[in-house]
């Protein structure tokens, strides 16, 4: 049993080894250059400007075909700020003035790298910026990819962006919340309402208007992107299957049909209620109605009340009926400023009657009230199915007039310009490595080479986990009855199987040497039993009185200590492992010491007994030899 516990205590030390391995190995895979990682974790407190990770950074670069790149690390070169007004708005809050910077990440920073940052609070925003080539929606994927930061978190505003459409008055300086757009999409978010938008504006080929058409709400919570300071990226994948996907941090959180999935849908039913139609007068919608035949009991009586007096109702003993339940406060005091001119006649506050806690009551008694068992209410005839129900009514269905079916609404508008028009209660949203192409995998490199490694250096500058559990647990301060529970545990169990056992006393006892092998119980009965038998045989002879008298005596006291010796291990013995397993077993030298006396005794006293059958007595072997020889050379000499 020890062997196995042994064996355990050495595989939970090994799998703690392996662990603490595994952690101190753990490294984010990504070619990056570190460089003194512990001494700029010395030196964070004294530059908090610098990483406490160094990245080699370079300016992203497309690998292949694109229509739109911007990572703002020159500037912002190529775009347009907004000089108009926002319609429908007061003119103190109507122009876009918003102010933008391009400047590095608060936290988390690398060297070189730098966004496109919205820095005004309670403003309207408005930037733009032609793509480098229109996008025709053909037989080519959209990819619309991009990165944001809620470096303050976000109470109310949007970081979305607006793909415009091409036309030729667009003016970029003109841009405003009523420019047209193909697609919108990107995270948006208003006191606990979190969106993660996509909406495309799809043309009607009958009238020509455009409907806006929006992406069903995705089913994950998106509250940690908002709230978590991190860089996320946002991607837009739009195939010519007419099937969608919406990404955060390349995980699909959204997908579906642009035929099925958007609301309202592209293409309208094929037939719609006809709103000429109306309700015959004699139409019946009711399932069920009155029974016309049943009448009210003659025993049914709407008068009675439903709560009655209890008669059987008896006042309580020591009711004070004298006593008010209230009285006026005998300490209180009229205030120094009292006007009873003003404020009329003062009366001291009312305090509950001190004499009414130890009474049942006080006060006028009333008895109390019961239900009334024959209030029955108003009679009501009981409810039967309605013989003429015809069901719930509905218009007819007619041909609809504004009926089309598109059945490839992915061949949008072309897009020709990229733009963010954004309001928000919150500053310092942080944009950066904005593409638009064709070809996923051009957009998966492209995120590698940017937001890849903003995540690396914001996982290095993590805080390790014994930090983030105290975070925790100052936010849940329960958290701390679990955390020394979990640490408890393991060393309860550690100390109750790993720490050596102390030795017992039968662990000692194991150790003893062997001691002479005893008489047992049963043997000495057995002895006492011939004595007794001798006795007899004593008494009969009568040739040598004097010889029998003196072994009398000697047979009397030989017994009286066997059976002395008998009582004794009775009350102290008690069987054990060295013991033997067939009885009680008991060992005294002294026995033996008077027992060889009287074996001696008995040799002088008999000469004439044979010496070859002394000697055999003498030499039988056992434990409490003594007694046993004592008897066996009387015997002999007897004979």
């Amino acid at each position: 049993m020890l062997f196995q516990w042994d064996w355990l205590c050495l595989g939970v030390l090994i799998m703690s080894s392996v662990t603490a391995e595994i952690e101190d190995k753990e490294t984010p895979e990504a070619d990056v250059e570190v460089e003194d990682f512990d001494k700029q974790s010395q030196e964070a407190d004294v530059d908090r400007d610098k990483s406490s990770l160094q990245v080699v950074y370079e300016t992203p670069k497309p690998t292949g075909e694109v229509y739109f790149t911007e990572t703002f690390d020159g500037g912002l070169v190529g775009w347009v700020l907004s000089k108009t007004k926002k319609e429908d708005t007061d003119d103190d809050i109507s122009k876009y003035d918003g102010r933008w910077e391009v400047e590095e990440l608060k936290e988390n920073r690398m060297s070189g790298d730098r966004g496109l940052v919205l820095k005004s609070v309670a403003k309207h925003h408005a930037i733009s910026a032609m793509l480098t080539k229109a996008f025709i929606f053909n037989d080519k994927p959209l990819i619309v990819q991009y990165e944001v930061n809620f470096q303050e978190g976000i109470d109310c505003g949007g970081a979305y962006i607006k793909l415009l459409s091409s036309s030729d008055g667009l003016d970029l300086e003109y841009f405003f919340d009523k420019t047209p757009y193909t697609i919108m999409f990107g995270p948006d978010k208003c006191g606990e309402d979190y969106k993660l938008h996509f909406i495309f504006r799809h043309k009607n080929p009958k009238t020509g208007e455009y409907d806006e058409k929006h992406a069903k709400r995705p089913d994950v919570d998106l509250k940690k992107f908002y709230s978590d300071k991190k860089t996320h990226l946002y991607t837009l994948v739009l195939k010519p299957d007419d099937t969608f996907e919406m990404l955060i941090d390349q995980s699909v959180v959204g997908k579906g049909s642009l035929l099925e999935d958007m609301v309202p849908p592209v293409n309208p039913p094929k037939e719609i209620e006809d709103p000429s139609d109306k309700k015959p007068d004699d139409w019946d919608e009711r399932p069920k109605i009155p029974d016309p035949n049943a009448v009210k009991p003659d025993d049914w009586d709407e008068d009675e009340p439903s709560k009655i007096e209890d008669s059987d109702a008896v006042k309580p003993e020591g009711w004070l009926d004298d006593e008010p339940q209230y009285v006026p406060d005998p300490n209180a005091k009229k205030p120094k400023d009292w006007d009873e001119e003003m404020d009329g006649e003062w009366e001291a506050p009312q305090i509950p009657n001190p004499k009414c806690e130890t009474a049942p009551g006080c006060g006028l008694w009333v008895r109390p009230m019961k239900n009334n068992p024959k209030y029955k209410g108003k009679w009501k005839a009981p409810m039967i199915e309605n013989p003429n129900y015809q069901g719930i009514w509905s218009p007819r269905k007619i041909p609809n007039p504004d009926y089309f079916e598109d059945p490839h609404p992915f061949k949008m508008t072309t897009i020709s310009a990229i733009g963010l028009e954004l309001w928000s209660m919150t500053s310092n949203i942080y944009f950066d490595n904005f593409i638009v192409c064709s070809e996923k995998e051009v957009a998966d490199r492209w995120a590698a080479d940017g937001w890849g490694l903003k995540k690396l250096v914001a996982s290095a500058n993590e805080p390790g986990m014994f930090s983030q559990l105290v975070t925790a647990a100052e936010d849940h301060p329960w958290l701390w009855v679990l955390y020394i529970l979990t640490l408890a545990l393991p060393v309860a169990l550690g100390v109750l199987f790993c720490w050596p056992a102390k030795k017992t006393d039968e662990d000692y006892d194991l150790k003893k040497p062997d001691r002479p092998k005893a008489v047992t119980k049963g043997e000495l009965k057995q002895e006492i039993d011939e004595l007794e038998e001798y006795e007899m045989e004593l008494e009969e002879e009568k040739e040598n009185e004097d010889t029998a008298e003196n072994e009398r005596r000697e047979m009397e006291e030989t017994k009286r200590e066997l059976v002395n010796d008998t009582e004794k291990m009775g009350r102290e013995a008690s069987p054990s492992e060295d013991e033997g397993e067939g009885g009680e077993y008991i060992y005294h030298e002294e026995e033996n010491e008077v027992a060889d006396g009287s074996q001696e005794e008995s040799y002088k006293s008999d000469k004439s007994g044979s010496e070859d059958e002394m000697k055999e007595a003498d030499e039988r072997p056992g434990s409490a030899e003594g007694p046993v020889k004592s008897v066996r050379k009387r015997r002999v000499r007897k004979d």
